[in-house]
C-alpha cells in the first residue's frame, strides 16, 4: 500500500475511534442513594427532568460543575444532578451489607409514622438521608442505638424497608403498630417492641394476645426496662395482664417462637435484673399462664449496632468570610430586637 494511502486509512481508523459513536468518555462513576434520583437537563431552576434513576443504579459521571455532577444512566440518557446523593461503590456495598445484616435480625415489630420521616446512612442527623418513611408506610424495626452528641442523647432505630433496604431514623419518630385497644394500657410508656402470642375466639370475632417491651423513658443504653403479656379475658370481655415484669435492662433482640403443645409460645431475651449481670431469660406462655423456662448467666450483651459503618455524616467545611459575617450581622440584629 503507498505511504500516502496508508496515513489516509490510518486518520480514518483514528478519527472513528475518536468519535467512538458520539459516546462521550467517562470521568467516574456513582451509585444512587435515594428511591428516585431526577437528572435535569442543565442547571438552574426549573430545569426540565431528562431520566430518573433508582436506588443502587450506577450513573457513569461525565463532568463536574461545583457539587453537581453531569452523569450517564445505563440507557444512555445524559442530566445534572447532586453529586452529593451519589455513593461510591465501597460506600454502597456498605449500605447493601447494613441491608443485608439488618433483613438476618429478628424484627421487633412493625411501625409507622404521622408524617415523613427521613431514613439516613447511619446514626446521625448530618448522616445522608437516602429514604423516606411515608405516612402509614410500615417499616420492620430491629435494632437500637443511643448516640450522645452537642450536650444532647438521641435514640435512633434501625428499619427495614422493602427489598432489604435499612437505615436509621429518629426513634421519638416511629410509632409501634400495636392495636388501640391494647395500647391504651401503655400509661406514657414507649413500646419498644411487641409480638403477637396466639389468639382467643370471642364469638365471630378473633383476639389475639399480645405481649410487649416498654420503657419509661429514652435515653438508655438499652431498649426496654418491663415486659408484659396480655390475653383477652372470655369472661370479663378485656384484655388482663397475664405477666408481667420489670426493673430490666432488656436488650434487643426479642425473640418469641411457638412450642409444643399447639397454642405455647417461647420468648427469650438478654436483661440485666435490677443491678444484677446480663442474663439470658426464657419463658414459655401455655393457655393463660407464664413460667419460667432458664435463666442463664451470659458473658456479655447482645450487639447493640450492626458490625456496618456507613456514610458517617461529613463534617462540616469551615464557614468562609461572608457566611461567616452575615451569621454575626443576623445575630446582632437578633440579639437588639430581644431587648
Amino acid at each position: 500500500m503507498p505511504r500516502r494511502e496508508y496515513f489516509c486509512v490510518a486518520a480514518l481508523l483514528v478519527l472513528g475511534a475518536c468519535r467512538g459513536g458520539g459516546r462521550e468518555p467517562a470521568i467516574g462513576e456513582g451509585f444512587v442513594v435515594a428511591s428516585e434520583l431526577n437528572l435535569h437537563q442543565d442547571l438552574g431552576i426549573g430545569q426540565p427532568v431528562v431520566a430518573v434513576a433508582r436506588h443502587g443504579e450506577r450513573l457513569e459521571i461525565l463532568a463536574r460543575r461545583r457539587r453537581f455532577v453531569r452523569a450517564r444512566t445505563a440507557s444512555g440518557a445524559t442530566g445534572w444532578t447532586d453529586g452529593n446523593l451519589l455513593f461510591s461503590l465501597e460506600e454502597m456495598e456498605q449500605l447493601r451489607s447494613l441491608g443485608r445484616w439488618a433483613s438476618a435480625r429478628p424484627p421487633q415489630g412493625q411501625a409507622t409514622v404521622f408524617e415523613p420521616l427521613n431514613v439516613h446512612t447511619s446514626p446521625a442527623r448530618g448522616a445522608p438521608t437516602f429514604q423516606q418513611i411515608r405516612e402509614g408506610q410500615s417499616v420492620a424495626v430491629v435494632g437500637h442505638k443511643l448516640v450522645s452528641a452537642d450536650d444532647r442523647s438521641e435514640d435512633w432505630s434501625l428499619v427495614v424497608l422493602p427489598e432489604a433496604v435499612a437505615g436509621w431514623v429518629l426513634t421519638r419518630r416511629l410509632f409501634m403498630s400495636v392495636p388501640d385497644e391494647v395500647a391504651q394500657y401503655a400509661e406514657g410508656r414507649r413500646i419498644m417492641a411487641y409480638f403477637p402470642v396466639g389468639e382467643v375466639r370471642h364469638g365471630e370475632q378473633v383476639k389475639r394476645n399480645w405481649l410487649w417491651a416498654t420503657i419509661a423513658r429514652g435515653g438508655q443504653p438499652f431498649e426496654f426496662d418491663s415486659l408484659r403479656l396480655f390475653v383477652w379475658s372470655l369472661r370479663r370481655n378485656r384484655y388482663e395482664t397475664a405477666f408481667m415484669t420489670r426493673n430490666l435492662k432488656g436488650y434487643y433482640p426479642i425473640e418469641v417462637s411457638p412450642e409444643e403443645p399447639r397454642g405455647a409460645y417461647r420468648f427469650t431475651f438478654v436483661a440485666h435484673e435490677k443491678d444484677g449481670p446480663p442474663l439470658r431469660l426464657t419463658y414459655v406462655f401455655e393457655g393463660q399462664r407464664v413460667r419460667l423456662v432458664s435463666r442463664t448467666p451470659v458473658s456479655e450483651r447482645p450487639p447493640a449496632e450492626p458490625p456496618v459503618t456507613v456514610a458517617p455524616a461529613a463534617s462540616e467545611p469551615p464557614a468562609g468570610f461572608f457566611r461567616r459575617w452575615k451569621q454575626g450581622l443576623t445575630g446582632f440584629f437578633r440579639k437588639r430586637s430581644s431587648r
